[in-house]
């Protein structure tokens, strides 16, 4: 599926296809948000919720590898690399 076709879903549907097709890398907080990064075949995509929330306020999808830098401070190599 293709960045465009994701677009054109209804928000539910974004969801279902994340949780099928999508590799969960990472979650976050910001301000009153819990954040759930997924990466899709060609696309990155954050369902955002209100902390504590279960209902999706929205999906944000990104392409660009600069979309990723608030996830890199979460990152955590194994020590004696």
């Amino acid at each position: 599926m293709t960045l465009a076709d994701f677009k054109a879903l209804h928000q539910r549907l974004q969801a279902e296809h994340l949780a099928r097709h999508g590799t969960r890398l990472a979650e976050r907080q910001e301000d009153s948000f819990d954040l759930t990064l997924y990466a899709v075949a060609g696309f990155y995509a954050e369902i955002w919720r209100s902390r504590g929330e279960e209902p999706i306020l929205f999906i944000h999808v990104f392409q660009k590898p600069a979309g990723l830098g608030d996830y890199l401070r979460l990152v955590q190599l194994p020590t004696g690399l």
